[in-house]
């Protein structure tokens, strides 16, 4: 048959036909894992940083098939994956914080458990998500500072996200004296909270006793409001808090210490 026809060695046409089927069928699988690629990752990546991470998948798919193929050619590839394998763990102690990073980074495209617009804590650091590489995640502090913070780091560490539900809780510990009547701060301060125009009236707002401090009736203030006027609301309470008191003669004591002299 002309398909066993030797073109070199022991490489034969048929060999050659196998070659071919096999490096064809890779660009086709290629071709399909990039383009589900690109449709699921096309909202969650920029568009530059998913075209690089296509084209890695896409040479990465079809430098397997051509070593699974390089047997049928007559070649033994084993020497080529022990110069790579030693290649690679060279490289991989050299950037293994790189490498890391990176695959956190496609975890974190993948899974989203932070969003590109979401305010956000990590460890020591507390701001807004501008940007999410493949490498780090950039974020803006509230003081107006970038930080870049590693992936690795991102994905490995608890985050708390401010903006992800519409409403946040706003809390204080108000001090009052013990010769204070507790309903009526409570009352005064509930009106405060309840005026205010971006304070939620459900949940509704809280005033209890929190506890007996030394020198005082710790209460404890709880309201709500909506996640992106959280800060001005925040201040703006506790500052008409503190004048509403007053006006209304509930004393807001200083630390106080009764001494006793014996003879």
């Amino acid at each position: 048959m002309i398909l066993d026809a030797t073109v070199y060695g022991d490489v034969t046409l048929h060999d050659l036909l196998l070659v071919l089927i096999i490096l064809v069928l890779a660009v086709v699988l290629a071709k399909a894992v990039v383009l589900r690629l690109r449709r699921t990752l096309r909202d969650r990546l920029r568009r530059d940083l998913l075209e690089i991470l296509a084209k890695v998948v896409y040479y990465a798919i079809i430098s397997v098939a051509a070593v699974m193929a390089l047997p049928l050619l007559g070649i033994n590839p084993s020497g080529f994956l022990v110069a790579g394998g030693i290649a690679g763990l060279v490289v991989g102690i050299a950037s293994q914080k790189v490498v890391g990073n990176f695959v956190s980074g496609v975890f974190l495209l993948v899974e989203r458990p932070v969003k590109i617009g979401d305010q956000v804590s990590l460890g020591d650091v507390s701001g807004t998500v501008v940007d999410i590489h493949l490498i780090s995640t950039t974020i803006r502090t509230f003081d107006g500072l970038l930080v870049r913070v590693p992936n690795e780091r991102v994905f490995t560490s608890s985050i708390a996200r401010f903006s992800v539900n519409v409403a946040r809780r706003v809390e204080y510990e108000v001090r009052i004296g013990y010769s204070a009547d507790v309903e009526r701060a409570r009352e005064v301060i509930i009106e405060v909270v309840e005026a205010h125009p971006f304070a939620l009236k459900s949940p509704a707002p809280q005033v209890f006793v929190d506890r007996l401090g030394d020198s005082a009736v710790v209460l404890r203030v709880r309201a709500w409001a909506p996640s992106t006027e959280w800060s001005r609301v925040r201040a703006e309470l506790l500052e008409k808090i503190k004048r509403a008191l007053e006006d209304a003669g509930v004393e807001i004591p200083l630390p106080q210490r009764v001494v006793q002299l014996k003879d």
